[in-house]
């Protein structure tokens, strides 16, 4: 061990932190690296320390019970993943900790081996089989596979996934399942669980599934964080989640980062006392066909809330009421009134409907040199016109990249595709997105992911189940089209609009109002609480 060694472990948390994002290559490169400079099996030492130190710091804090009447059951799987998991056992069971170990196959890796005769020396029990009942465990610990699994689990480990995923969804108020590194049966890549595609319905969610993983209800996750923890199936299964750099330079090795404030804050115009409403930009919500006005009054009202110095609605159809009632800020208008091209910024689709008129539409905004949102209406009409696609990318090959905000069934549409195949790499197909239309994406769902075509990519960490409900997305439209007013650039703007909207959701439900019941309007005005509090503190004062 170095002379550092006992600074070690260092435990991060990714809330608010723009963390690199680290592929298996990325990690496999990292580790070889690192191997290769150290002392032999120092990596898989400090990966069992730091997994003991996180639980006996959780244990520590649960005061409902006393440290000595807690018990820990850890399983280890065959290869290094499982050598973590007996260096863990160990170094709690010398700190006095009641652990028992189950490792259902005998390591092989020579550092695991190292570490099976570490546990035994330390008097570690270890069984082959798991208990009939893990009930008198509070803690149990997941260490069978951990990142680059290739087949789906099976046999006793499948098993074994299932009673630790019983134990989470049973939520009980003491202890918990940490997994080691990842959930095993989870793509770290993609968020997926390893051979088990997920269906998906007509509107491109999730849907059920059987398929085999650990649900844990805390993830430690070594070297660096891994894009699979925070998209797709990826965030339920992985729980709260805390990396454990274990003293490895990650770099700048991957272009993929978590979305954190870092990211964007810089690009947020400041609010001085010499500024006055054109500042700020002004936005204009196109869409609204006949019956649908509901939609872009929506993203209008969040543009409003996200500072946005004028808000426009430009309206395809006919019946609409001559202004808001519940904000008369917003100014209403027949679609052929309004000068778009003297706009700051356009939010385009949100109730456009698909008709005629619609495409017409598109076809005269494309050319305009304002920057532009495309959502809802707007990317079906692209997806089913590809000389508006060609429009688009044409754009972004000019260097006015537009903005566009699929759900996953949107951007089957525009690949070419079906939703189950979007979801099966959401990151991909984000890349894919952005690269085809020389666009800014976002690819919305669980763990949104944002692509530019300069090759930056993002996965956001912010919202939850509050936000799947009907006029969400037309929110979000709303929102990053009022940053676009305010002069951020496409891909920051689309990085802060993510960000603030999921944020509003979190912490709305935090506050009692969701995730069950929360409307698409309650996020507005958390996201000017935000806004405010977290970019303009001194301007509140």
């Amino acid at each position: 061990m170095t002379a550092s060694e006992s600074t070690l472990p260092i435990l991060i948390s990714p809330r608010n932190r723009a963390l690199p994002l680290l592929t298996l290559t990325d990690l496999r490169i990292l580790e070889s690296q690192a191997a290769a400079a150290l002392p032999e099996h120092t990596l898989m030492s400090r990966a069992g320390k730091a997994a003991a130190s996180y639980l006996q710091e959780q244990i520590s804090r649960d005061t409902s019970i006393e440290k000595s009447k807690h018990k820990v059951w850890i399983v280890a799987g065959p290869g290094n993943n499982g050598g973590d998991a007996l260096i863990m056992a160990a170094e709690l069971h010398q700190a006095g900790i009641a652990v028992d170990l189950c490792m259902p196959l005998e390591v092989k890796p020579d550092d695991a081996r190292w570490a099976l005769d570490t546990a035994r020396t330390a008097g570690v029990a270890i069984t082959a089989a798991p208990p009939a009942s893990l009930e008198s465990y509070t803690w149990l610990v997941d260490g069978m596979f951990g990142i680059g699994l290739t087949r789906p689990l099976e046999g006793i480990f499948a098993g074994i996934a299932r009673q630790l995923s019983q134990r989470t969804k049973a939520k009980r108020a003491r202890g918990g399942v940490l997994a080691l590194d990842t959930p095993s049966g989870l793509d770290s890549d993609t968020g997926t669980v390893v051979g088990e595609p997920r269906d998906q319905d007509k509107g491109g969610n999730e849907g059920s599934s059987d398929a085999c993983a650990v649900h844990a209800t805390h993830t430690i996750t070594f070297i660096g964080a891994k894009p699979g923890l925070f998209t797709a199936q990826g965030r339920d299964l992985a729980g709260r989640v805390t990396v454990a750099p274990i003293g490895v330079d990650t770099g700048a090795r991957t272009a993929v980062q978590l979305n954190a404030p870092d990211l964007f804050a810089a690009f947020l115009p400041p609010r001085d006392f010499a500024t006055n409403k054109g500042t700020f930009g002004s936005l204009a919500v196109v869409g609204g066909d006949t019956g649908m006005c509901g939609a872009p009054i929506l993203a209008a009202r969040a543009a409003l809330y996200t500072g946005a110095g004028k808000v426009h609605v430009a309206l395809l159809g006919d019946g609409a009421p001559p202004y808001d009632p519940p904000h008369p800020e917003l100014m209403l208008h027949a679609i052929d009134t309004l000068p778009l091209d003297r706009m700051d910024a356009l939010a385009i689709g949100c109730g456009m409907g698909q008709r005629d008129r619609a495409t017409h539409v598109m076809h005269d905004v494309l050319p305009l040199d304002v920057p532009k949102l495309f959502d809802a209406d707007a990317l079906n009409l692209i997806s089913a016109d590809p000389s508006l696609a060609a429009e688009v990318t044409a754009r972004g090959v000019q260097g006015d990249p537009c903005v566009l905000t699929p759900h996953p069934l949107e951007a089957a549409r525009l690949l070419g595709t079906d939703a189950p195949g979007v979801q099966r790499d959401r990151l991909a197909a984000a890349r894919a997105l952005a690269a085809r239309f020389a666009a800014v994406i976002v690819l919305k769902g669980t763990g949104t992911v944002i692509a530019a075509p300069d090759g930056r990519v993002a996965i956001n960490p912010t919202g939850n189940a509050a936000l799947a409900t009907g006029g969400t997305g037309d929110v979000l439209g709303g929102i990053i089209g009022a940053l676009l007013a305010q002069h951020l650039p496409r891909y920051e703007a689309a990085l802060a609009g993510v960000y603030l909207h999921g944020l509003a959701a979190d912490t709305l439900s935090a506050q009692g109002h969701g995730p069950a019941g929360l409307t698409a309007g309650e996020l507005a005005p958390m996201v000017r609480t935000l806004l405010n509090r977290m970019f303009y503190p001194a301007a509140a004062e």
